[in-house]
């Protein structure tokens, strides 16, 4: 679950909107010299289906995956849930009647969606997800490594703070993501048991940022001795970090997330942020190692049931000590962040 969770690449799909179908071409067909079939004819329908698609996160997400679908010459068409489980399954439906190749399903809620996945795969329609567990051996699952994420985010917690403080914590039951990183946060806290978890709270309503800050701003208020928040997703971090400085508490509470975009990484440069550090894989090449997983599944080449894009650990000091700004600059300053080598074959192009 950044993500997570406001469009880059969007008013060229907007045109193309008839009928309620959000679906966007993002390259011609087109042939790929020395790629096995399909691919070698190029114009492959993928389809990428997604529930969460508030925040910069998933932007990039979608920036990605179409960047790498182009260089595939895949005809890759992007249906947007807006957190909707019922329009994400008829999407589903519609990419099936579509008759694609493959359909990454990207976040959602795995009880209203494991009937259509199954649909689809008995129609021989390949099916990758990213950060939704459909619990299905036929599904290979693309995972940003959340229990590395949580890991980082509260090492740094503690490297910053000790053993002993009072914390509040942002989290949504029910998301794949979020779940992985929740189990490492309750296991972290039987570990550490002079860390306590003073609040709780979270939602995804859109706007989630803002959603959120109205939760933090009365949770601020009631536990004023909370010095400590970790909410593992940047849309998460980002309405606790507002919900901070409007509250004038950015002095005395330190935000710790995961997910990371530009704009993310201004807030917490910012001075006198509470926002501090971030555990994070870049969104653009999780997006990228979804169409690639897809790709492989679809020439029926060896894939991993479980594909992991490993994070980095992102503080204001490396921000500031490296004068980043960007997302583009902190992949030139940080090569782990750049490029992942998940779901790679030699016919695939790869360009981060």
């Amino acid at each position: 679950m950044k993500t997570s969770i406001q469009r880059l690449i969007r008013n060229s799909a907007l045109a193309l909107c008839t009928a309620g179908l959000f679906g966007t071409l993002t390259a011609q067909a087109a042939t790929l010299a020395g790629a096995p079939a399909p691919f070698d004819k190029g114009g492959v329908k993928i389809a990428l289906v997604n529930y969460l698609s508030e925040g910069d996160f998933f932007q990039a997400y979608e920036a990605g995956a179409q960047k790498q679908a182009k260089a595939l010459g895949i005809d890759l068409r992007i249906y947007e849930g807006r957190q909707d489980a019922a329009e994400q399954r008829d999407q589903i439906q519609q990419a099936i009647n579509l008759g694609v190749s493959a359909i990454i399903v990207n976040h959602g809620l795995p009880e209203s969606l494991k009937d259509v996945v199954q649909q689809a795969l008995d129609k021989g329609i390949k099916v990758v997800a990213f950060d939704v567990n459909l619990a299905n051996p036929r599904v290979p699952q693309i995972e940003q490594s959340d229990s590395d994420l949580a890991s980082l985010l509260l090492a740094q917690a503690l490297k910053d703070n000790g053993n002993a403080f009072s914390a509040g914590y942002v989290y949504v039951a029910g998301f794949a993501p979020l779940d992985r990183r929740d189990a490492v946060w309750q296991t972290f806290k039987h570990e550490h048991p002079g860390i306590q978890e003073k609040a709780r709270w979270g939602t995804v309503d859109n706007p989630i940022a803002q959603s959120v800050a109205n939760q933090a701003a009365a949770a601020y208020r009631a536990h004023p001795d909370i010095r400590v928040v970790i909410a593992p997703y940047d849309e998460f971090a980002r309405g606790a970090n507002l919900a901070a400085n409007e509250s004038n508490v950015a002095s005395k509470v330190r935000i710790y997330s995961a997910d990371i975009s530009t704009a993310d990484i201004e807030a917490i440069r910012a001075p006198n942020s509470a926002w501090v550090a971030t555990a994070a894989t870049n969104p653009a090449v999780v997006g990228a190692v979804s169409v690639r997983a897809a790709a492989l599944d679809v020439a029926g080449q060896p894939l991993d049931h479980h594909i992991l894009v490993k994070p980095t650990l992102v503080t204001r000091d490396d921000l500031v000590k490296n004068d980043i700004h960007t997302i583009a600059e902190l992949g030139a300053k940080f090569p782990a962040f750049r490029a992942s080598d998940a779901a790679t074959a030699n016919w695939i192009p790869v360009d981060q």
